[in-house]
């Protein structure tokens, strides 16, 4: 007998298969590249704003060491007047103790004694952070009417007044002299709540200057780094440093410029100079230590030079004006490269470096699309034939597109909504492959303050499919700002990738994007197609042909959980247990914070894989990598 289907079987059957049609898919074809991965996909790109050096990554923990001949020259130098003392403090614009450093504080006590001292006091950036059972070292710079001055150095609690450490320098003579000290922490609770004192015990003048005071810093380097951020840097798995940065190099004025001879050797020969985010540069973070900075995180820096226009446009017309300036940028370039026989690779060695550093890449200029000279193109072709004249294997990045000559890279700056750069992931999926490569050297998705929220990271990730995806052609990329003093007073832009105070630190959202996705990257795009699936939803695939790894980075932006078939074609078999790493929150507004700094951060799980066909389920609002053995 002929079996007949009611109308609501009929129903269900049909839709069921409509189901079956529409049923989430990503089809991976593993076997088939598309392309290679850029070895230096990811990287960090920094400048000094937000506090990121002083304030942040450079370790030095006093605020304007050399003070600033300005108005509230003295606002971080107040003095220290204890019961019965007398002390007057001023800046000697005629007495400093070097030819670089023309001025000093001149600390003038007409009365002390051990009970009643006087001098100085820093407060640091929004605090001296005190750890238990730490050793500082410090140094000053220091001369006196009174030979053989005994100088205290303490750090002080600014609630309790109790002293964490404290330190005497006996000696000080009548010229200038450079004084070190060491302070040891016993077991004191952690804080930000202290201050520096530098004081004496009789009356006297004394002049000071560079005042300084450092933690224990990344790999014991000396004038080096802070420890906790330069651990999150290097869990980003970054291949390159784009250095000094950008409106940094530039300055306000052309004097104010990144000029990297100023910042080489002895702080005490350094003059400092202002950046132009509204401070000044004590340049301790100098060339030198920039390179340092990436031979500790084995990365290469892509180095940027001065290129005659500043921010107030000012500007260097081509030709005879300009050649200085080019000569500077191939001196710098020595100085990076150079052997002990050249001039510039000699003064390296001097200073502590005797081999050369890696270098593949520079930038002449930044952000030169916003002078309204329009001299970039005469101004890049002069430094372009000059570089390639002495080193035709550096590849030379243009900051913005130019007629003049075929620049090898130009590098594209995006700071977009978090709608915007969910709708521009394929944006270099078609881009003419005929053109120079790109670096996109800034980008962010703007939104949370002052670090990024969850559906910043989203948008992030996305928009990462895209580079991932093109990396053929965009062969370096890196998020900016990396770094924020989160004090309301240190935060210039927002929105940044970690936030940290003088004590702590944090990634953001963002930041774990990063990390996962630059920590799981082959060697070879493979092509990976979705289909059937909402608006918000984004992938990309890399496979690593040495180690068996296909990697499938999975955005779903949706408030839905999102069951998705995959489909491995290509692949006899693969592993029946795969690593599945998930950034995700329960709101897109979900964020980490200096109080609460892992809210938002990557789970890992194992996950069982039925064979080359499958399904997963991404939960909402989450950034997914699935690592695959095959």
């Amino acid at each position: 007998m002929k079996r007949h289907l009611s109308a609501f079987a009929l129903s269900c059957v049909l839709f069921s298969s409509c189901l079956t049609a529409q049923q989430p898919t990503l089809t991976v074809q593993a076997d088939q590249p598309s392309a290679k991965v850029s070895p230096t996909l990811y990287g960090l790109m920094t400048e000094e704003i937000n506090y990121s050096y002083d304030g942040g990554l450079y370790g030095e923990l006093v605020r304007d060491r050399v003070p600033a001949r300005s108005w509230g020259n003295l606002h971080n130098w107040p003095a220290v007047r204890r019961g019965d003392s007398a002390v007057h403090i001023s800046i000697d614009e005629k007495d400093g103790p070097s030819a670089a450093i023309t001025h000093s504080i001149k600390v003038s006590v007409t009365a002390a004694s051990e009970k009643s001292t006087a001098g100085i006091e820093n407060t640091g950036y929004w605090g001296i952070p005190v750890r238990p059972n730490t050793i500082y070292t410090g140094s000053f710079w220091a001369k006196t009417d009174t030979p053989g001055l005994p100088v205290t150095v303490s750090l002080e609690n600014d609630q309790s007044g109790a002293v964490a450490a404290t330190a005497t320098v006996t000696g000080v003579s009548g010229q200038w002299s450079e004084y070190r000290y060491t302070l040891k922490t016993g077991n004191v609770a952690a804080s930000t709540n202290n201050h520096l004192l530098l004081t004496v015990t009789k009356p006297t003048t004394l002049w000071l200057e560079l005042v300084s005071l450092f933690p224990p810093t990344y790999k014991d380097r000396p004038n080096g780094n802070r420890i906790d951020l330069m651990e999150k840097m290097a869990a980003m798995h970054p291949t390159f440093l784009r250095l000094p940065g950008g409106n940094y190099l530039e300055g306000n004025h052309i004097s104010e410029r990144y000029d990297f001879k100023q910042t080489i050797g002895d702080l005490v020969n350094r003059p400092t100079h202002p950046s132009p985010w509204g401070y000044r540069s004590s340049d301790g973070m100098g060339i030198l230590e920039f390179l340092e900075w990436c031979e500790d995180l084995k990365i290469e820096p892509v180095l940027a030079v001065y290129a005659g226009y500043s921010l107030e446009q000012e500007h260097i017309e081509p030709g005879t004006a300009l050649t200085p300036h080019v000569q500077d940028a191939l001196d710098e370039i020595e100085f990076v490269t150079g052997g002990p026989e050249t001039h510039w690779g000699a003064l390296r060695a001097k200073y502590g470096h005797p081999a050369a550093f890696p270098l593949h890449y520079v930038e002449i200029g930044n952000e030169d699309q916003f002078d309204h000279s329009h001299s970039y193109d005469g101004r890049y072709e002069q430094f372009y034939k000059a570089i390639k004249a002495k080193y035709p294997e550096l590849q030379l990045i243009a900051t913005t597109p130019v007629k003049s000559i075929k620049p090898d890279v130009v590098d594209d700056h995006y700071y977009e909504a978090a709608e915007t750069m969910f709708d521009m992931t394929d944006h270099y999926d078609k881009i003419d492959r005929n053109g120079p490569k790109i670096f996109v050297g800034e980008w962010a998705t703007r939104e949370g303050d002052p670090t990024p929220n969850l559906n910043a990271a989203l948008a992030d990730a996305a928009w990462m499919t895209g580079l991932e995806r093109n990396s053929d052609l965009v062969v370096m990329h890196a998020y900016a700002p990396l770094l924020t003093n989160v004090n309301s007073h240190g935060i210039q832009w927002d929105t940044d990738l970690i936030g940290y105070d003088a004590l702590s630190s944090y990634g953001s959202p963002s930041y774990y994007a990063q990390v996962i996705f630059a920590g799981h990257v082959g060697t070879e795009v493979v092509p990976a197609k979705l289909d059937g699936v909402p608006a918000r939803v984004y992938s990309v695939a890399t496979r690593d042909e040495k180690t068996h790894k296909l990697y499938i980075k999975l955005v779903n932006a949706t408030s839905n959980p999102l069951p998705l078939a995959i489909n491995l074609n290509g692949l006899a078999k693969v592993d029946s247990t795969a690593k599945l790493i998930t950034l995700s929150g329960k709101t897109p507004n979900a964020t980490n914070t200096l109080d609460h700094p892992t809210d938002v951060v990557p789970t890992e799980t194992n996950v069982k894989i039925a064979g080359t066909k499958f399904v997963q389920t991404l939960v909402p609002f989450s950034v997914n990598v699935l690592e695959l053995n095959y």
